[in-house]
């Protein structure tokens, strides 16, 4: 019996290879996909949304007919085809009759926040804050005359003058350093303290920190850590092409030190870039949208964003993101009816 032309428009597909023999199917797949030369486009939930339109053969079929010789390469059963080494589901059960149907968007590119969200909070406060408090003297005793920390003591110098302006908690005069390296680096350190307890993110004491860290892990005083979940999501987006970046607060040095070397070893292999704050504030949607021009981008939306802060999350969708919000223990509750998804393992994104 000779094949019916099977028409690929959307979940009709589904209901109609319930009824095709399964020799039938590789004929007509054969011809619509690969004799056209062309490929169907899938949603998300593996759903054959469209696909080339029925047309003349433009070059002899394959003899699919013959089951015992043929090789029948991607196909797998009558309710899954293989597309780009991925099984698509093209069965009746992808809700063909489900208005309510939504599909989820085309992701590019994925950006995780750190703490809360790859990495338990308790690992920065509890392990982190405390080595930068307790080794920032020895740091800047150790490497006072070095280019990298009369730049360090250059931008806090400034940040204090800030402070002072502005009569922040804990600010308290830099000498000059005319008056002696031990003044001054007392100085930094009580500063240092007292941004470090108010969990401020600013650049200047960022960027020291990040340079206390890079000693810690050099001298295996530090390893990273992420949940459990990490790495197998991390290994599964990126083998998929989606491009991975990482967006905190930490300094892009920081970043780098905590995924290099981590409880599941070193994760950079799976990660694109790192953004900070010089991109600009978490909280402030602008900072969202450069980020968005900077990967390149067709659209916003293609960028999916993964924070457990609210307020980031709410700047990132206003910069037209797509946003999940991660429930990890020991972080903050979410206001009540907040909107977004969320999630509390990658392995569910």
């Amino acid at each position: 019996m000779a094949a019916v032309p099977l028409k690929l428009n959307g979940v009709a597909l589904a209901l109609a290879l319930q009824s095709y023999s399964t020799s039938n199917l590789v004929v007509e797949l054969s011809r619509q996909f690969y004799i056209s030369g062309r490929t169907g486009q899938f949603s998300a939930n593996r759903a054959i949304l469209c696909s080339p339109s029925t047309k003349p053969y433009t070059r002899k079929p394959p003899k699919c007919s013959n089951w015992s010789t043929l090789n029948h390469g991607p196909l797998c059963n009558r309710n899954r085809y293989l597309v780009n080494n991925s099984s698509i589901d093209v069965s009746v059960k992808v809700a063909a009759t489900d208005p309510d149907l939504h599909f989820e968007p085309s992701r590019r590119c994925i950006v995780l926040d750190i703490e809360g969200t790859t990495t338990p909070i308790s690992f920065v406060t509890d392990v982190l804050f405390p080595y930068a408090r307790d080794n920032v003297g020895r740091h800047l005793s150790l490497t006072y005359d070095t280019t990298e920390t009369q730049d360090d003591i250059k931008l806090l110098r400034s940040q204090v003058e800030e402070d002072l302006k502005e009569g922040v908690k804990g600010a308290v005069p830099i000498p000059p350093a005319e008056e002696g390296k031990e003044e001054v680096i007392a100085a930094l350190v009580a500063n240092v303290n007292a941004m470090i307890e108010a969990d401020r993110k600013i650049g200047a004491l960022k960027q020291l920190q990040g340079h206390i860290w890079r000693t810690g892990f050099k001298n295996d005083e530090l390893e990273g850590i992420v949940f459990d979940d990490v790495p197998k999501a991390l290994e599964k987006w990126h083998s998929s092409g989606i491009k991975i970046y990482i967006y905190s607060s930490g300094s892009r040095l920081a970043q780098r030190l905590i995924f290099g070397k981590t409880n599941y070893g070193d994760l950079r292999k799976y990660l694109s870039g790192f953004f900070d704050t010089t991109v600009g504030n978490k909280k402030e949607t602008c900072s969202y949208v450069e980020i968005s021009e900077s990967l390149g981008v067709d659209k916003a939306s293609e960028i999916l964003f993964v924070t457990d802060v609210y307020q980031e999350a709410i700047a990132a969708k206003a910069a037209g993101l797509e946003v999940i919000v991660s429930v990890r223990p020991g972080n903050g509750p979410l206001p009540d009816n907040h909107g977004f998804k969320t999630v509390n393992s990658f392995l569910a994104i």
